[in-house]
């Protein structure tokens, strides 16, 4: 077998199984991809040898029989989880060649389970951002182009290298979170699936926090398929993690029947925006019908909290990250700055903090301790928290009655060029997260299914959410929606 870094995972499992290629061969192809892609910018810290030796384990392992279906797959992991002695700094300088001595959860079960490490993925500092951008390592690019425009496009973010790696055939699958949409946006915006998993489905210990009530790890991956073989690997309850449910772990790949007929799809009409382009109102037009034509009852809802969520997320969001990145002060973790003579312990906490943190990793950390401070609380702070409350109850109000999932768009437009879209406006990289935020303030499970693409030849998503807890049947809608839909596209090999 040739290419064997195009396989997905269920391909490669099988072909696994079959003796038709052994993991060090995908393993070495997906090596070889990686160094040929350095203009992408999406591996940060490749693993070569590590991944070699955990494919020959995989190896043995296979040769024994019943070996787990992740036993030999080779994945990138996004450099928020932490990795034992291989560089973990959450795309920050603060966090500079910080290897930690131990695993993270989801990490540490996909090892478990035989998957092989190819190496750290590029991503925005701290989870902080829509674009890929404010990663000290520098933007990743994606692997699509415009037609007929070779400026580089962004991958999305928070999980951008992740995204670009899947898409570019770097890695079988990859580790993401969400905290707004970081997952699901970059996803739709190279054409691959990212799922965001019910709060507390999986564990967040050993991957370094954004927003505490709002992260989440997830499968970023090729497939449908791929996503539920992932998640199965990955989910379950962990001690070391006060967030995670003791909830039973379904047969998320037994789920997927395709058959959704009688399933009640609510589409809310909160999220048709003014200015919406065309081509993603027609998506989401062809979403409804192809969901329709598999069976599936249509049924138009509401979500009337809906234009408040973006406001509320980022005044929860920054509030969060700036409580929990106050660990990072040169005393505690992190970079140490150099001091002058005379300076105290003040100058050391402003200097270790400027010097470490990028602009937008300073500027929610700003925006997140004024609206907890004094005078403040209750004004921001507080009245976000009722609002949250709101937008969760109607979510609970519409699948009280009866809808089993809601279709909506994954983002607002197609990938935008690097520096196009922000600059000195971060509210207009804000607006990318309109469709997505909702899911985690919500703590709802959320995927982004590959579904067309737009004028210029880019992928685009559609968005479907689900009932917490309910990753099986959210998932088998998903791949009724990815065979109507029938994406094959692949980025043209620039780089």
């Amino acid at each position: 077998m040739t290419d064997l870094n195009t396989l997905t995972i269920a391909e490669a499992r099988d072909a696994l199984r079959r003796g038709d290629c052994t993991a060090r061969e995908i393993a070495q192809d997906c090596i070889s991809a990686i160094y040929a892609a350095s203009a992408l910018n999406a591996v940060v810290a490749p693993t070569p040898e590590k991944a070699l030796a955990m494919a020959d384990a995989a190896d043995a392992r296979l040769r024994a029989g019943g070996a787990p279906a992740m036993c030999g797959i080779p994945l990138g992991i996004k450099d928020l989880f932490c990795t034992a002695g291989v560089r973990s700094q959450a795309a920050s300088d603060i966090l500079r060649d910080f290897a930690p001595s131990y695993e993270s959860t989801v990490t540490a079960k996909l090892w478990d389970a035989g998957a092989v490490m190819l190496g750290k993925l590029n991503m925005d500092e701290f989870a902080m951002g829509s674009s890929n951008e404010s990663s000290c390592y520098g933007p990743v690019a994606s692997p699509w182009r415009r037609r007929g425009d070779n400026r580089p496009l962004t991958p999305g973010g928070s999980s951008g290298g992740s995204a670009a790696a899947v898409s570019a055939d770097l890695c079988l699958a990859a580790t993401g979170t969400d905290t707004g949409g970081s997952i699901r946006q970059p996803a739709a915006f190279v054409g691959i699936v990212g799922l965001k998993p019910t709060y507390g489905r999986v564990s967040r210990w050993g991957i370094v926090a954004f927003a505490s009530s709002l992260d989440q790890a997830g499968p970023m991956t090729k497939t449908v398929r791929d996503a539920a073989i992932f998640l199965q690997a990955i989910a379950g309850d962990d001690e070391k993690d006060s967030t995670s449910a003791p909830i039973p772990v379904p047969d998320f790949e037994a789920a997927l029947t395709g058959d959704i007929r009688g399933r009640r799809i609510g589409v809310p009409k909160e999220y048709r925006l003014d200015g919406m382009p065309s081509e993603i109102e027609a998506l989401w037009t062809r979403g409804r019908e192809m969901l329709a034509d598999a069976g599936a009852e249509i049924v138009d809802i509401s979500l009337p909290h809906t234009k408040y969520a973006l406001p509320a997320y980022y005044i929860i969001a920054p509030a969060e990250a700036s409580s929990n990145l106050a660990r990072y002060d040169g005393v505690r973790y992190g970079l140490r700055a150099e001091l002058s003579a005379g300076d105290g312990v003040t100058e050391l906490y402003e200097r270790s903090r400027a010097e470490g943190f990028g602009a937008e990793v300073r500027r929610r950390v700003m925006i997140g301790a004024y609206v907890l401070s004094a005078g403040y609380y209750d004004a921001y702070y507080l009245r976000a928290q009722k609002v949250r409350t709101l937008i969760r109850r109607d979510f609970e109000q519409v699948f009280a009655h009866g809808i089993d999932a809601i279709l909506t768009p994954a983002t607002p437009s197609a990938a935008f060029a690097l520096g196009e879209v922000g600059g000195d406006d971060p509210v207009q990289m804000y607006l990318n997260d309109v469709f997505t935020v909702t899911v985690n303030l919500a703590g709802l499970p959320g995927i982004s299914v590959p579904a067309g693409l737009s004028a210029e030849g880019l992928p685009l998503g559609l968005q479907l959410i689900g009932k917490p807890w309910g990753e099986a049947e959210l998932l088998n809608d998903a791949y009724a929606l990815e065979r109507a839909a029938g994406f094959t596209a692949r980025p043209d090999h620039w780089w």
